[in-house]
């Protein structure tokens, strides 16, 4: 029934017969995803989502990196256990990035963003390289994808659903 709305909502449902995990090896298994090489981190909520997954704009590590992109959006997903459904219920939002002296000042964008988003950001800075010849110095692409699919997989692999919320309750 509404299984037609799923690519609209980036909603995704599990393969049939896939056995049901507990909440508890659901929250795990989203944790699991972080590593030290991944641009995204998977946090605690602070009480209004159970689970945040955003890009590492501060972390030390990446920030240089989105800096030199020009990164001038960023986005994360809260997400919200609901255990009696076996859904992840994900919503995403939206944030305007200023750079001041290389260091990222966050802010919600101008404009209220609520749903779900798809995007991709790309691009490529040229100057002059190290043997003194013009060349390629940067090479970035940052999309929507990147963070919500490891997400998506993970909680369908668990046998629930991964629910895009652009309405109503995370």
């Amino acid at each position: 029934m509404m299984r037609i709305l799923d690519f609209f909502t980036s909603t995704k449902r599990p393969v049939s017969g896939t056995p049901e995990c507990s909440p508890v090896e659901v929250r795990e298994r989203l944790l699991e995803l972080n590593r030290p090489t991944a641009p995204y981190q998977i946090t605690a909520g602070n009480g209004a989502a159970d689970l945040v997954a955003e890009w590492r704009i501060v972390g030390a590590q990446w920030y240089e990196i989105f800096a030199k992109a020009g990164l001038k959006k960023v986005f994360k997903i809260s997400l919200r256990l609901d255990p009696a459904a076996k859904q992840v219920r994900a919503l995403d939002q939206e944030y305007e990035v200023a750079w001041r002296a290389g260091v990222p000042n966050l802010s919600l964008a101008a404009r209220r963003f609520r749903g779900q988003s798809q995007s991709i950001q790309v691009g490529a800075g040229y100057a002059f390289t190290e043997e003194l010849r013009p060349g390629q110095v940067y090479n970035y692409r940052f999309a929507t994808k990147e963070l919500k699919q490891p997400l998506q997989e993970a909680v369908t692999a668990c046998g629930w659903t991964f629910k895009g919320v652009a309405f109503g309750k995370l």
